[in-house]
């Protein structure tokens, strides 16, 4: 019996496959087809999973001599955490472990960083890979009659439009017109035509702006919508991938020189709720606790809250419907007022004298700041804060992950040392920065999760999902149980066969 086959005594097969991107057989035949003649003649090969989780079973020789920033259907080889920032493939996903020096908690915090991902130097071009193949290997995206919608608040829009490119297809662009300038700078070289970059209103915090448009182009069935915050392979991808990746690095760090820590939690900004599902992997290994973490000026999970913000590219004022919150432990904000000035102390030259001055910040970390953006400084933070809340101490790692980093934030950067430092960032600015931001962190505006809370923020989502989107009720309720979630993950290995039968058919017709 196949999963999708397991799935239709209980829940609406078709909404799994069409609105959720759960499908495990070939759905159209024809458009297949047209799919494999397209990569034939590009000679476009897709990697699997597997292989995106264990690179080393990569051929080297695929991605040799070529720009990890190229249009190159190649990079496709390398959509996972195993690059080094020129690009070549390392034995252990890069990575550092901040000092209590740093951070004022004894227990070692891991971040892994993203922004070593080819094309637009953030994980989230994993995110759309792992979104957009399974609908490709089932026959339900045609490149012959499809335009790929790539509706974000940024970086999934950015990595949509580049494996919208890698594999020969026409991608649109949906997000704030907000956002950082140097997300849309990039996108001005990558599309095909300047109207595939929709503007909608708002910034951060207007998601269902988003929504909105892209439920008007559904109207054209030419365009065909890849939803980050409901497509499952989403959390598949990441569940396979980032989570591989993340155990990787700890044991690598308990290997070397912290040979009796266990890894007590993982922080993710929910964003999509992609990237958290990696702790659901690390909970079957470790126990590992997920803590989920937002933006406190729009403190959606902590209070149904609402609010703008500028931690570009965690989303907020809904609940994803791929977030697995019966699985969430701990709830966490985190103020982007924070995030804004830490951004600045960890990317001017008075910022890093004064940490190397004042909290012996070693020249190797003072070389790593500038490669956490804003989410990345969310994510520390809210493990900073579950440290103290949980009592952990110095055998007690917590792993996050650094989504991209600072060099997307410079024309946001000019902003606040313009609006807050008029006379430029001093180092009596950085010290009072470190002092209120690091030096005093507190466990407020934290949720150590009951039942009940997670029943809370779980229900929240019905609203979005049932009343605004269409999801069936059945499908929705579904997911506050784990047995949903694993047949979710069983995916993995009937897509990873589909795009081995796919290359090969494709090989066959090249030849």
């Amino acid at each position: 019996m196949t999963t999708e086959h397991s799935l239709n005594s209980t829940l609406d097969a078709t909404a799994l496959s069409e609105q959720l991107g759960l499908a495990g057989s070939v759905v159209d035949a024809a458009s297949l087809e047209n799919s494999i003649k397209l990569f034939a003649a590009q000679k476009i090969v897709l990697p699997t999973l597997g292989e995106l989780a264990e690179p080393q079973r990569i051929d080297s020789s695929i991605t040799k001599g070529v720009d990890k920033n190229a249009a190159d259907p190649r990079n496709l080889f390398r959509v996972h955490w195993y690059n080094n920032l020129a690009g070549e493939k390392i034995e252990v996903p890069d990575h550092v472990v901040l000092p209590p020096s740093l951070t004022g908690v004894e227990s070692p915090i891991i971040v892994v960083f993203g922004d070593r991902f080819p094309m637009i130097t953030a994980h989230k071009v994993l995110a759309a890979y792992s979104c957009f193949v399974p609908r490709v290997i089932t026959g339900q995206f045609d490149p012959t009659r499809h335009r790929a919608v790539w509706p974000s608040t940024g970086n999934y829009a950015r990595g949509g439009i580049a494996i919208s490119r890698l594999m020969g297809t026409r991608g649109v662009a949906v997000l704030p017109a907000g956002m950082s300038q140097e997300r849309f700078d990039w996108l001005d070289k990558w599309v095909a035509d300047p109207a595939d970059i929709v503007r909608t209103p708002g910034t951060e915090s207007n998601v269902k702006e988003i929504y909105d448009a892209c439920n008007e182009m559904d109207k054209d069935p030419g365009n065909f919508i890849l939803n980050q915050f409901c497509e499952f392979g989403n959390p598949v991808g990441h569940y396979e991938v980032t989570g591989r990746a993340l155990a990787h690095a700890f044991e690598h760090v308990k290997a070397n020189g912290h040979s009796g820590i266990r890894l007590a939690a993982f922080t993710s900004a929910t964003g999509s709720a992609g990237t958290i599902a990696a702790g659901d992997r690390l909970k079957d290994i470790y126990g590992t606790k997920i803590v989920a973490v937002e933006a406190l000026e729009c403190p959606t999970m902590l209070e149904n809250g609402f609010g703008e913000h500028n931690i570009q590219g965690i989303g907020d004022k809904h609940v994803p419907l791929i977030q697995n919150v019966m699985n969430t432990d701990v709830v966490v904000g985190i103020s982007d007022k924070a995030t804004d000035e830490l951004d600045v102390l960890f990317n001017t030259p008075a910022g890093h004298k004064y940490l190397a001055d004042r909290h012996q910040a070693t020249p190797e970390l003072i070389e790593a700041l500038p490669h956490f953006g804003f989410s990345s400084i969310c994510n520390v933070l809210a493990a900073i804060k579950t440290a103290k809340l949980l009592g952990y101490g110095a055998n007690d790692a917590i792993v996050t992950v650094a989504t991209d980093g600072g060099d997307l934030y410079t024309s946001e950067r000019k902003k606040t040392v313009a609006t807050k430092y008029p006379n430029g960032f001093s180092e009596v600015d950085a010290a009072e920065v470190f002092s209120e931001h690091l030096g005093s962190v507190s466990t407020d505006n934290m949720i150590d999760c009951t039942e009940r809370d997670r029943n809370r923020i779980f229900n929240l989502g019905y609203y979005t999902w049932v009343e605004q989107q269409g999801t069936p009720l059945a499908v929705f309720e579904a997911r506050r149980s784990q047995s949903f979630w694993r047949m979710v993950r069983s995916f993995a290995p009937v897509w990873d066969n589909l795009i081995t039968e796919f290359n090969a058919r494709v090989a066959r017709i090249a030849k």
